[in-house]
C-alpha cells in the first residue's frame, strides 16, 4: 500500500509518501516546502496570511498525490498550529480548501512520535533523543527500549530567530538573547530532569545540517552517522563568533538554513550540554516515520 504523510512544521511543511508492507515500510519520495509558518505568528494569532501559506503549499501537495493517483493520506501539524490561538480556525479553513483533515499533535505525542521514528533508524537501547523544530524543540530520556520522560519545550530555530536576532545572521547581542531565552524555557523548568546520558539521538533538519558541516570540516566518512560533542561545540563557536569560512560552508550545504541555522546549533549545543553526551547519533528518521508506526500501521 502506498501512504502519504503531510508534516505541517513551524518552518517547512513536509510530504513523504511510503510504500507499505504489514509493519515495514520504505520511503518511495519526499518533497519539502519552506512554509515558515512561525514567522506569520502575530499576538498568539497564525495570520490570515499564514494560513493562506499553510494551504496553499498543501495544495501544491495534494496535486502531487492526486498526479499518482495517491488516495492514502494523513495530515498532521506539530507547533505551528498547536501553539497559536486560532488552532480551531486555521484548521478549519485548510480543511476548507484543501479537503484535508489535520490532526493536530500535542507536545507529548510529537516527542513520542520523533522517538519512535528514530528507533526505526538506529539500535539505540538507552539515551536521550532530540528534536529540534522551527518554534519548539522535543526531548525525551530512555532506558531499555523504553521512554523515561518526555517533554516539549516552546523553543526553535525559527522562533528564537524571530525573537531574538536583528539581522541575517546572530551578532553577540543576538547570541546573548537566544542564551537567555534557552535559560529561562529550558533549565528554570521544573517539569524535566535533565540526568547524564549518551548517546543523544537528533532527528531534524538542524541536526542533519550539523553532520553535514562536520563531515566537510573534520573530513568523516561518507556514511557517519555520528559526531563528537566537541566537533558540535567548535561548529556552534564558529558560527557564534560570525566566522566567514562556516557561513560561506553553510551556503554551499544547506543554503535555506542561512538564518535559522545558528538558533538551531545552539538550542542543540545547550542540550548536549545538559545530558553530557559524549557521543551525538544523526537519524534519518523521525516524526512522520513514527506516526506512520503509530497511528497507521498500528491498525
Amino acid at each position: 500500500m502506498r501512504q502519504a504523510i503531510i508534516d505541517i512544521g513551524s518552518n517547512s511543511m513536509r510530504l513523504t509518501v511510503y510504500e507499505t508492507n504489514g509493519n515495514t515500510f520504505k520511503i518511495l519520495f519526499k518533497e519539502k516546502a519552506m512554509t515558515s509558518l512561525a514567522g506569520y505568528v502575530a499576538d498568539g494569532i497564525l495570520t490570515a496570511e499564514g494560513i493562506e501559506r499553510a494551504y496553499s503549499d498543501l495544495l501544491t501537495f495534494r496535486e502531487t498525490l492526486e498526479a499518482l493517483n495517491i488516495t492514502n493520506v494523513a495530515v498532521f501539524a506539530t507547533a505551528s498550529l498547536r501553539n497559536v490561538r486560532n488552532t480551531d480556525e486555521a484548521v478549519s479553513a485548510i480543511k476548507a480548501a484543501t479537503g484535508y483533515s489535520v490532526e493536530v499533535l500535542t507536545g507529548e505525542e510529537e516527542a513520542f512520535f520523533g522517538f519512535t521514528g528514530a528507533m526505526q533508524d538506529v539500535s539505540v537501547s538507552s539515551g536521550a533523543f532530540v528534536d529540534i523544530g522551527g518554534a519548539s524543540t522535543e526531548v525525551v530520556t530512555f532506558e531499555n527500549n523504553h521512554v523515561i520522560d518526555e517533554i516539549s519545550f516552546p523553543v526553535g530555530s525559527l522562533r528564537l530567530y524571530k525573537d531574538c536576532v536583528k539581522n541575517i545572521m546572530p551578532g553577540e547581542g543576538s547570541v546573548k538573547r537566544i542564551q537567555k531565552v534557552l535559560a529561562a524555557e529550558i533549565d528554570e523548568s521544573s517539569q524535566f530532569t535533565f540526568d547524564e546520558r549518551t548517546p543523544l539521538v537528533c532527528v531534524g533538519g538542524t541536526a542533519r545540517t550539523v553532520l553535514k558541516l562536520a563531515k566537510k570540516l573534520y573530513r568523516l566518512p561518507s556514511g557517519c552517522r555520528s559526531i563528537q560533542p566537541e566537533q558540535l561545540y567548535e561548529i556552534c563557536a564558529k558560527f557564534c563568533k560570525g566566522d566567514k569560512g562556516i557561513t560561506q560552508l553553510l551556503l554551499k550545504v544547506e543554503p535555506e538554513r542561512i538564518h535559522t541555522m545558528v538558533p538551531g546549533v545552539i538550542i542543540l549545543e545547550h542540550i548536549c550540554r545538559k545530558f553530557n553526551a559524549s557521543e551525538i547519533v544523526i537519524c534519518k528518521y523521525g516524526v512522520r516515520e513514527g506516526y506512520l508506526c503509530q497511528r497507521i500501521l498500528t491498525r
